[in-house]
Parts: C-alpha cells; sequence; structure tokens
C-alpha cells in the first residue's frame, strides 16, 4: 500500500491512497465468498454459482463495495493510525478508483482530535464563597429535626393553618364529576399549598363532621385545559382534625434524633456538619469557575463527531436512569411537549462545554506531563469493584484501562489548577 498524500485542515485530515491488486482482489474474494448465498443466477441453485457467473451476470463491479469494507480496517489502520494521526468518530470513503491493472485508489476522509492552543491555567483566579454558619441556620435545622419526631393526634377544635384535615370531597363543574377531582380519607395539611387556590382557606375553621361546599375557579394556566380558568364546587366532608404537636427543644430531643445526650452536643454537630457541607459546596462552586475559565482560555476547534459522541453518552445514561423509574427517554421528551431530537438539540450546548473541557485538561496533562501510575490504576480498580459489589476482574473486563486512565490524568490536571489558583472574594450582588 502506497499513502499518496495526507491533508489536514483544521481537524479534517484527506488520506489517497493506492492498494495493490493481489489486496484488493483478496478482498473481492472475500466479500464474494459472503455474499453469493443471497445472490441468484439462473442454472445455479443460491450460494453456488462461481464468482465470474455473478459478475458477468450483475457487473465486474458487483463486490467492489464490499470488497473495500473488507479490506478497509487494514487499510485505515496502515495508511492513518500507523502514521500517529489521532482520530475521533467514524472514517469514511469519499472516493474510490478501479485501475486497469485491478490496483484500488481510495480517498478516506475522517476527523481528527482536535490540537489545542492553552491559555491560563496557573494562577487563574476566582470567586470563592467563605464559610458562614448562623445561628439561625443552626436553629433551622433543628426544627426540621423536632418535625421528624413530631406526632400528629387528633383534636376536637376547629381546624387551624398547620393542622392536617382528613377528608372526602367531590368536584363539580356544572353539577357533574370530573375526572380527577373525587377522593375519600385524604390527608391535607392546611397551608401546604399542595391543593388549587382557596381550597385550604376555606377549611380553616372547620370541625369534624363539617359538610362544605367550596366555591372555586381554577386558575388561568391550569394543567388540565378543559379545567383551566373554569369555576366549580368541591363538596367536602371533614372526619378529623389532627394537629402536629412537635416536641421541645431540650436534651430529650437530642436524645430521640441523635447519638448525643445534650442539646448542646446536637447543636455543635449541626454546626459542624453545615459548615462542611457549606465548604464542599464553595469548593465545588470555585473549581467549577475554575474549569470554565481554563476551558474558555484555551484556542481549539471541536470536531462534530466528539460531540455527538457526548450526546450519545448522556442521553444513553438518561435514559438507563428513566427506565430504571418505568419511563423511556421517549416518553419523558413527549411529556415536555416536544421529539426527541429538540431534546437532544437542548443538550448540546451543556455536551459541548464537557468535551471542550476534557480536552483542554488532557492538553494541560500532557504539557505537564502529567501520568497515571499502575498503583493509581489498581486503586481506582479497586475503588470501582467496591462501589458495585462486583468482582475486581470483572471490573477490569469491563472498564478498559485506557479509559480509566485517561480520567485519572483529567483528575490530575483539574488537582494541579485548583492547588495553584487564587480564590477572590465573591462581588456582592
Amino acid at each position: 500500500m502506497n499513502v499518496k498524500s495526507a491533508n489536514r485542515e483544521n481537524n479534517k485530515l484527506t488520506v489517497n491512497v493506492e492498494i495493490e491488486s493481489e489486496v484488493f482482489e483478496a478482498g473481492i474474494n472475500k466479500a464474494y465468498l459472503k455474499n453469493r448465498k443471497y445472490i441468484t443466477v439462473p442454472g445455479f441453485r443460491k450460494g453456488k454459482a462461481p464468482r465470474k457467473m455473478i459478475e458477468n451476470l450483475y457487473g465486474a463491479q458487483v463486490f467492489h463495495s464490499d470488497a473495500v469494507e473488507e479490506i478497509f480496517p487494514d487499510v485505515f489502520k496502515e495508511a492513518v493510525l500507523d502514521q500517529g494521526w489521532k482520530t475521533v468518530g467514524q472514517p469514511s470513503v469519499t472516493d474510490m478508483n478501479v485501475r486497469d491493472d485491478k490496483s484500488l485508489e481510495l480517498t478516506i476522509e475522517t476527523e481528527l482530535y482536535p490540537e489545542v492552543e492553552l491559555g491560563q491555567y496557573k494562577g487563574v483566579e476566582a470567586p470563592k464563597a467563605a464559610v458562614a454558619v448562623t445561628d439561625e441556620m443552626v436553629e433551622a435545622e433543628l426544627d426540621r429535626k423536632a418535625n421528624e419526631v413530631a406526632r400528629i393526634v387528633t383534636v376536637e377544635r376547629p381546624a387551624q393553618e398547620g393542622d392536617t384535615v382528613v377528608i372526602d370531597y367531590k368536584g363539580l363543574k356544572d353539577g357533574v364529576a370530573f375526572d380527577g377531582g373525587t377522593a375519600e380519607g385524604y390527608e391535607l395539611r392546611l397551608g401546604s399549598h399542595t391543593f388549587i387556590p382557596g381550597f385550604e382557606d376555606q377549611l380553616i375553621g372547620a370541625v369534624a363532621g363539617d359538610e362544605k361546599e367550596l366555591n372555586i375557579t381554577f386558575p388561568e394556566d391550569y394543567h388540565a385545559k378543559e379545567l383551566a380558568g373554569v369555576p366549580v364546587v368541591f363538596c367536602v366532608k371533614v372526619h378529623e382534625v389532627k394537629e402536629t404537636q412537635v416536641p421541645a427543644k431540650d436534651d430529650e430531643l437530642a436524645k430521640d434524633v441523635s447519638e448525643f445526650d445534650t442539646l448542646d452536643e446536637l447543636r455543635a454537630d449541626l454546626r459542624k456538619n453545615l459548615e462542611q457541607k457549606q465548604q464542599e459546596e464553595a469548593d465545588r462552586s470555585f473549581e467549577n469557575a475554575l474549569m470554565e475559565k481554563v476551558a474558555e482560555s484555551a484556542k481549539l476547534e471541536l470536531p462534530a463527531a466528539m460531540i455527538e459522541e457526548e450526546l450519545d453518552n448522556e442521553l444513553q445514561n438518561f435514559d438507563y436512569q428513566l427506565r430504571s423509574q418505568g419511563m423511556s427517554l421517549e416518553q419523558y421528551s413527549k411529556m415536555l411537549g416536544g421529539d426527541l431530537s429538540r431534546f437532544r438539540t437542548s443538550m448540546r450546548p451543556s455536551a459541548e462545554k464537557q468535551v471542550r473541557l476534557r480536552v483542554v485538561l488532557n492538553a494541560i496533562a500532557d504539557a505537564e506531563g502529567i501520568e497515571a501510575t499502575q498503583e493509581d490504576l489498581d486503586a481506582e480498580y479497586q475503588k470501582l469493584a467496591e462501589q458495585y459489589g462486583m468482582e475486581i476482574e470483572k471490573i477490569k473486563a469491563a472498564v478498559p484501562a485506557a479509559e480509566i486512565t485517561t480520567d485519572l490524568k483529567v483528575r490530575k490536571a483539574r488537582d494541579l489548577i485548583v492547588s495553584q489558583a487564587v480564590a477572590t472574594a465573591p462581588v456582592e450582588e
């Protein structure tokens, strides 16, 4: 095989190669043997016609396209991959010419991994929020803990906001019950705003045994079009009024909701957890801001194939999540009022950012000579095995080492950027 020319324009490589007649002939024969069982030739049983008979009947070029498919992997490897070109996406044959001497000339096009001109990635400045847990935040968390062990008891008094009423209700539109407007034994917390406006307000003051007619008008933007803006009547019977009794914030509460004996110990632990959560959020936001700056400062042109591959992966992962909840990706996109292509388009900006950042981080890793050691690789495999509860050998078979090595290098590049970054005070809004 002879590579006549190789021209790169941006991220596209065009290679023109000459292939010896012997190689092409071997490809034609493989194509013939693979396809002859599907070809009908008069006078011969299916699959038994000689190659020459088929070529005479259907033309000498009948197996040429399939022959190119047979030899293409070896041709592409020798003409492109072995020359050091790093490709992305699927290559294609844009032109083929069979010469008189039965040799073959092919023009191959493929997209290349982008070249990157790095911008600033050391000493990058970004705002970072300070950790500031207030007494009010701690008390709010303590209130949440208290509400988790609150008791709900039936009371013999008029319902107040915050109470729970047990009701039967039937919604009538022009005197006729409508779909979705009827329930029995429903527990409704007054003030929760889970029902349409006006419903809960009209039950304040109700007592067990009351039967009430509530005049309600559905909101103009209500999701059921046949009810949007429509006045209806709800016939409601109140069975019970229940009060939520929240325990006092004292040492007994601390014992009930934690391993601590005193309220002061519980408050101190809540503060510590809130500070840790705030610190993690501040670190995450700081790192994201740094990555965005580093990615934007680099110069590169992303191949379309890399973006499409990222979109495929993101959609596949999202589809797995949806199917675990009993829904398909197609159903989800239709539920949002669009088709799958529109949904894919909406994800494109995010996919482009992810690909751009990954390419830039790879370039930084190369520029800094960052490598993933065997110890790093073994530790990552062990971590994945523990995470998924699988044997480490099965993890190794499922996840290629090259993929993990790339991820580890990218992670180390992120760590390098963060370690040399400069945190600035956030701009007050």
